[in-house]
């Protein structure tokens, strides 16, 4: 297994991770190494990140780093929450649901600009810190002031994050591809005239590109960010409309589940409409024969 996919020891990166600090003292250190690792990964990217390049910045060998931690793949998860503790959590006094979380993305917006290589050290088994948790919990808190059950409140933060992941991904890739060749997106596609010819074939396309759809691109981050907020509203407000109902009590039609008129008097209605009661009627007529 090459050193960019090993997986860590997951209990010796837990116990690095979530054991005690160690006292600050003068030359070589665990908190130093990930420091320097940061350094290289910021300025090269994750791939060209190793220990031997960690252990030249100290002018020492790369055995000696061993001392401190197992490998690359367990010094990744420390570099990992080591920058999500560089920003520290404001408190959210004060803040409705979706300004928290707006809050919360935008945080991690920023943490993903400084660090580009962070998206490439996500995945599915990779192990939360301290500051990675801190900064998770905030987001479950504000969440929760939404009203929505416990489940839809981890669905809700594990969405907003995913869709910062997805955007600091696709603009990592981007920075990238341009500090490997040193061309830019724009001028890269500003040359593929071959492609632009073959595309005439579009109607949809070239209907948006000739009324200026194309001219002034938005923000991804920005327009994402709203929308996907603007979807868990209305989550939120639907899970209040149903609140609503359930306090006003057996206001459904029993046939197509439309608000029924109760007038205040006599027995609770089951149906909205004669219509529906007779649909019900003939529903059970033929469940019987």
């Amino acid at each position: 297994m090459a050193e960019d996919d090993a997986q860590p020891d997951p209990e010796r990166a837990i116990e690095l991770l979530w054991g005690a600090h160690e006292p600050d003292r003068p030359g070589l250190s665990l908190g130093r190494i990930v420091a320097a690792a940061i350094e290289v990964a910021d300025a090269e990217g994750l791939g060209a990140l190793s220990m031997r390049k960690v252990a030249e910045r100290f002018g020492t060998t790369t055995m000696s780093l061993y001392r401190y931690v197992p490998g690359k793949a367990e010094l990744v998860e420390l570099m990992r929450d080591a920058v999500y503790g560089e920003a520290p959590l404001e408190p959210a006094d004060g803040l409705d649901w979706r300004a928290g979380l707006e809050r919360w993305a935008r945080r991690a917006w920023e943490i993903y600009q400084r660090h580009p290589w962070l998206v490439y050290s996500a995945g599915s088994r990779r192990l939360p810190g301290p500051n990675i948790m801190a900064g998770y919990d905030h987001a479950l808190d504000v969440a929760s002031r939404s009203g929505l059950e416990p489940a839809q409140v981890i669905a809700v933060v594990n969405l907003v994050g995913g869709f910062v992941e997805s955007v600091a991904r696709q603009a990592g890739e981007t920075a990238e591809l341009q500090r490997r060749t040193g061309i830019s997106h724009e001028r890269w596609w500003s040359e593929r005239e071959s492609l632009f010819e073959r595309l005439d074939a579009y109607p949809a396309l070239g209907r948006l590109w000739e009324s200026g759809g194309m001219d002034q691109p938005l923000d991804p981050f920005e327009f994402g960010l709203q929308r996907t907020l603007d979807g868990v509203q209305a989550l939120v407000a639907s899970r209040g409309s149903e609140v609503m109902r359930d306090e006003i009590g057996g206001a459904e039609c029993a046939m197509c589940g439309k608000p029924v008129d109760e007038g205040g008097r006599g027995r609770p209605r089951d149906y909205c409409s004669r219509a529906c009661q007779q649909r019900a009627y003939r529903q059970r007529q033929s469940t019987r024969s």
